[in-house]
């Protein structure tokens, strides 16, 4: 089927520094890496007349990013309330936006201060829905519900620690030649096997490195990006399933995540299928995302992840590189949108001492459990 993104293209990308505690406003942060994007897309900041985020937690707003940066008559400003699980949904929205006409040069941004940490919770705690059942017992934050789903999936297919371990480890040696990571320890399988357990079966480094930072992406139409400094980076559909109410714990098989149709969606909408691309950045707030969603987009069968990453089929010289530039679990966790980031780079060749060789299609994720979103990018339009 044809492309019904081909109007639109990527052309800029910025992101600021990570670090664990930046002294920053995460307006200060967001304007950094708006100014970043849109200078490497060759254009001016008045050319900017679409703005989109999305959030949780502290942030800042469209139409407050718009007047830092000096323009007060915004014709599209777009705040969406959401995690990782919308983050390939809204830059798909941006690329519709501007193929309908409601923007030309649109800018996509993720911020997180010092403020928001997820595995953290400051003050009084009150909780209502579905949180006020699991509140009593100390269930409320995702590492435990994820650690639950992991339990399934070893209960059904024998993975086990040595199978997450493996993801960790290859991410963590991505991330070594990647100077923007904030981990770049090296890190064996046995170092992994002793580091401090969280919620059993996840460690330490089974759960993603929250930061600071801001990342943003600028999308313009595909006949104005040919005159703009850099390869022109095209989405090439998309895939997402938002289910259960939003339920973590309502799911019908915790052994899948809402990849299991997202998948299909987004391998019907594109033509393609996972063994068509090159790089594949998997959301990965925890190991357990990644092996379940790598499994229900078709990377492997159920079950099979922990060999595929062990027989180096996940990373360089292998069948697809697997966040080369380390992921949320060792670059920093930016909800996802540094993954888009790294796929622009990849595609466009500019990855320097971590580049893939060749890429042309790149898988990018974003979710876990119930709701997500998928996209694949590539250096033609179809």
């Amino acid at each position: 089927m044809g492309n019904t993104f081909a109007g639109a293209a990527v052309v800029g990308i910025g992101r600021t520094e990570f670090t664990r505690r930046s002294g920053r406003s995460t307006g200060a942060l967001t304007v950094e890496a708006v100014r970043d994007a849109v200078a490497d897309a060759g254009l001016s900041l008045a050319d900017v007349d679409g703005i989109i985020n999305f959030n949780t937690g502290d942030s800042v707003s469209s139409q407050e990013v718009a007047h830092a940066i000096g323009n007060d008559d915004i014709g599209w400003a777009v705040d969406i309330k959401g995690g990782g699980n919308v983050v390939a949904q809204v830059v798909s929205t941006a690329a519709a936006a501007i193929i309908t006409g409601q923007c030309e040069v649109a800018v996509v941004y993720r911020t997180l201060g010092s403020g928001t940490r997820y595995g953290r919770v400051n003050g009084t705690v009150e909780v209502g829905g579905q949180l006020q059942f699991g509140a009593p017992h100390g269930y409320m934050v995702p590492p435990q519900w994820f650690a639950m789903w992991a339990r399934r999936h070893q209960h059904v297919y024998g993975s086990g620690p040595e199978d997450l371990g493996a993801i960790a480890v290859t991410q963590r040696n991505h991330a070594l030649a990647n100077p923007h990571a904030i981990a770049r320890t090296p890190m064996t399988l046995d170092d992994y096997l002793s580091s401090r357990m969280v919620f059993d079966p996840f460690r330490v480094p089974d759960c993603c490195y929250e930061v600071d930072g801001s990342v943003a992406l600028v999308l313009t139409t595909s006949e104005r990006a040919k005159d703009l400094p850099h390869r022109p980076i095209h989405l090439l559909g998309q895939g997402d399933s938002f289910g259960y109410g939003g339920n973590v714990d309502e799911f019908d098989d915790m052994t899948c995540m809402y990849s299991r149709d997202a998948a299909r969606r987004l391998w019907k909408n594109t033509g393609l299928k996972a063994q068509d691309m090159d790089v594949a950045l998997m959301y990965d707030c925890f190991t357990y995302t990644v092996m379940a969603t790598f499994e229900d987009f078709g990377f492997c069968g159920k079950g099979e992840v922990g060999d595929f990453f062990r027989e180096g089929r996940a990373t360089y010289g292998g069948d697809v590189v697997v966040n080369p530039h380390g992921g949320l679990l060792s670059e920093g966790y930016l909800h996802g949108l540094n993954h888009h980031y790294e796929a622009v780079l990849q595609l466009r060749g500019e990855a320097g001492n971590r580049q893939v060789p060749d890429a042309e299609l790149a898988l990018v994720t974003a979710g876990a459990g119930p709701y997500g979103s998928s996209l694949v990018y590539g250096t033609e339009a179809s």
